[in-house]
Formats: C-alpha cells, sequence, structure tokens
C-alpha cells in the first residue's frame, strides 16, 4: 500500500550543480511525489527532522490529527520527518514520519538515492509498507549552532549560508541595516521573510522542545 504523505510542489526544474560528495546528505529542501509541499529536512541535535517548508494551498490545517487539540494548528512549518537517527554502517536514518491525510504516525527510513532524490519508506506495526522518493529543490543545510543543538550556548560559527528560498530561487542577502540585534547570534541555513516564513526548522517550538 502506498503511504500517502503530506508533502511536495511541483516546481519548474530543480536544484542542480550537486556533487557526488553530497550524494548522502538528506538535508535541504525536498519536492514529495504528490506535489503540494516541500519539506525542509535538517539535523537537529544529532536527529534528522522535517517539516513543511512550503504549501501550494496556503493556509492548511491539521484537521485530521486525532489530538482536538492540534486539528486547528497550521500544517506550514508542522513536523512530518520525527527524531530519525542515522542507521550504523549505512546512509539511512530511521524514525517516525507524520502523516497528514490519516492523522497517524508510521515508522520509516529515510535513504538518500544520489544528490537529487531521498527516498522515504513507512510501515504499520511493521507490514502494509509503502513509500515515495523525494526530488531535491534547496542545497544542503550546512551545520550551524541552532542545527547542532534547538536550545543552548552560542557557539562560534562560519559565515552564514546564503538565503534559500522555498521555491529554489536563491533569495537576496539581507543589507547590514536589517541584521540581528545580536551579532553573536548563530547562523542560520536560511532566513525568515515572506520568501521562506520558515526559517530553521530546529528553532520551531515543535522540534526545539522534543530535543530538549
Amino acid at each position: 500500500m502506498r503511504l500517502a504523505l503530506y508533502t511536495g510542489l511541483i516546481l519548474a526544474g530543480g536544484y542542480t550543480c550537486l556533487t557526488p560528495a553530497l550524494a548522502a546528505d538528506p538535508t535541504g529542501d525536498w519536492r514529495v511525489a504528490d506535489g503540494v509541499a516541500n519539506i525542509r529536512v535538517a539535523q537537529c541535535n544529532g536527529s534528522m527532522w522535517g517539516a513543511v517548508s512550503w504549501e501550494k494551498q496556503p493556509g492548511g490545517r491539521d484537521e485530521n490529527n486525532p489530538d482536538a487539540s492540534k486539528k486547528t494548528r497550521p500544517t506550514l512549518g508542522m513536523a512530518t520527518l520525527i527524531d530519525m537517527k542515522k542507521k550504523p554502517g549505512a546512509d539511512q536514518w530511521e524514525g517516525q514520519v507524520y502523516n497528514a491525510k490519516d492523522g497517524q504516525l508510521y515508522s520509516a527510513t529515510i535513504t538518500p538515492a544520489g544528490a537529487d532524490q531521498l527516498e522515504i519508506k513507512g510501515c504499520v506495526m511493521g507490514f502494509l509498507c509503502g513509500g515515495e522518493t523525494w526530488t531535491r529543490v534547496g542545497p544542503p543545510i550546512p551545520s550551524s549552532t541552532a542545527n547542532a543543538m534547538a536550545k543552548g550556548a552560542p557557539k562560534s560559527t562560519g559565515a552564514a549560508p546564503k538565503a534559500q528560498g522555498t521555491m529554489g530561487a536563491t533569495a537576496a542577502p539581507a543589507p547590514a541595516a536589517a541584521a540581528p540585534k545580536s551579532a553573536t547570534a548563530p547562523a542560520k541555513p536560511s532566513q525568515k521573510g515572506s520568501a521562506d516564513p520558515v526559517g530553521d526548522i530546529c528553532l520551531l517550538p515543535e522540534i526545539a522542545g522534543f530535543a530538549h
């Protein structure tokens, strides 16, 4: 049975110029098979997490969640890949995936297939397994203080990577006058703004709260 996941956006083209060295890196923005949203994957406190970073139909709500208190929460920024741990000796991560179409959690694995595809497979109670392949639309996300640990003491980091829009286009860097108030603020893989309302998924309350 094919596992229907809440994901993906049909975009014109994909992220190109990736080298073979990036083949085993599952971080970045991904378009999923059904074309409804992008999923941003990042390493947060030692685990891989994924969250909805763009929706084809804005304003979605988690209306199929069995928890009544979550039925009205926005699907934008909602965690879909949950606490996925790397399997020893393999370029594969395993944990859980949340399917907003039925409000259920499934055991799942993610496996990079080359530099521009990510295979995700999920099972219910060890059977009824299915999956799909996601296509890369944004580059891998370099490690940063925020990605290494969602909360904690700031550490020295390198220069911040260029901001990446969720539709595959590179956003223009913010002017110096618009820089964060703190000069020691950790670098983030993307900047919040009208083109990228999600930003660093490690700082989303749902993910930061779980990791700590």
